[in-house]
C-alpha cells in the first residue's frame, strides 16, 4: 500500500502504519500543536478504513486522554465517517493526521466525540500522555516520534496542520441537528402546506350565501319572464274589421285577464 510506504518512517510531529493483520485499522500517533494547551503532549489512536476507502471517509479514534476528544468514540469531524458528504478522494491519512492537530486547540462546540476541559486539565493530561503505552500495537509514546527540532520539517508541519484546520469546516454535532430538523420530511410537508393558496373571498361567500337570500333571488328570476309576458304590449288592432274587433271583445269577456283590469279594453264603435 502506498500511504503506509509513505509513513514507516516517523517524523517529529506524526506516524502511522497499517496493523500487520489488518490493513484497514491503523495506528498513529501525534504531537499536540505548539504554543497551545497541548503543547508537549503526544497522542495515540486508530484510524479505521472503509472498504471503498478512499472514495469513502475513515473513522478516526483517539486512545490517549487529552480533554478535547473523548477516548474511545469516533470523532466527528469533516474528514471522518461522521461526515462522507464533505470528505474528498484527494484526501490522505497524513492529510487526517494533520487535520487532529490543527483542530486540537479549536473549541469542541458540542461534537460527537468533543470535550472542552480547562487549560490546566489539558496541561495536565499532555504531559501525562508521554507515559501511555498501546497495548495493541506496542507504540510507547516516548519513542513513537523524532525528537522535536525547530527545524525547517517542522515548522512547514505545524503551518499545514493549522491552514487544514482552516480550510476543512469542523461539524458541530448541534449543527447536524439543525440540519436533520430543516430537511425533515415532515417539516417539508409542513413548510409546504403553510404557503398554500388561501381561498378565494368570493368562494367563501359562496359557499357560505344565506339560503333564503338564493330562495328570494330564485322567485324573482322566475317570475321575471311570467312578468315580462303579461307586459307585452297589444298588438296593433287598426287594421281588423268590425266583425273581427266584437269577436275579440267576446273573447276577452270570457277570459278576463290582469291586463284587463290594468288597462282599458278597445271600445266598440
Amino acid at each position: 500500500m502506498k500511504e503506509a510506504a509513505e509513513l514507516k518512517d516517523p517524523t517529529d510531529h506524526y506516524h502511522a502504519q497499517p496493523l500487520e493483520d489488518n490493513l484497514f485499522e491503523w495506528h498513529f500517533t501525534v504531537r499536540g500543536p505548539p504554543d497551545s494547551d497541548f503543547d508537549g503532549g503526544v497522542y495515540h489512536g486508530r484510524i479505521v478504513l472503509p472498504p471503498e476507502y478512499p472514495m469513502k471517509p475513515p473513522s478516526i479514534i483517539l486512545l490517549t486522554a487529552n480533554g478535547r476528544f473523548e477516548v474511545g468514540k469516533k470523532i466527528c469531524l469533516s474528514i471522518s465517517g461522521h461526515h462522507p458528504e464533505t470528505w474528498q478522494p484527494s484526501w490522505s491519512i497524513r492529510t487526517a493526521l494533520l487535520a487532529i492537530i490543527g483542530f486540537m486547540p479549536t473549541k469542541g462546540e458540542g461534537a460527537i466525540g468533543s470535550l472542552d476541559y480547562t487549560p490546566e486539565e489539558r496541561r495536565a493530561l499532555a504531559k501525562k500522555s508521554q507515559d501511555f503505552c498501546c497495548e495493541v500495537c506496542g507504540s510507547a509514546m516516548k519513542i513513537s516520534l523524532l525528537p522535536l527540532t525547530s527545524g525547517s520539517a517542522s515548522s512547514q508541519a505545524d503551518k499545514e496542520a493549522m491552514e487544514l484546520a482552516k480550510q476543512i469546516s469542523f461539524k458541530a454535532e448541534i449543527n447536524s441537528s439543525r440540519k436533520c430538523i430543516t430537511e425533515s420530511p415532515h417539516s417539508s410537508e409542513l413548510n409546504h402546506s403553510a404557503t398554500l393558496p388561501e381561498p378565494q373571498q368570493d368562494g367563501i361567500n359562496r359557499g357560505f350565501q344565506n339560503p333564503t337570500t338564493s330562495t328570494m333571488s330564485e322567485i324573482q328570476n322566475s317570475t321575471t319572464p311570467s312578468n315580462q309576458e303579461h307586459t307585452q304590449p297589444i298588438s296593433n288592432n287598426t287594421s281588423m274589421s268590425p266583425r273581427q274587433r266584437r269577436a275579440q271583445q267576446q273573447s276577452q269577456r270570457r277570459t278576463p285577464s290582469s291586463t284587463d283590469f290594468n288597462q282599458p279594453g278597445p271600445r266598440s264603435s
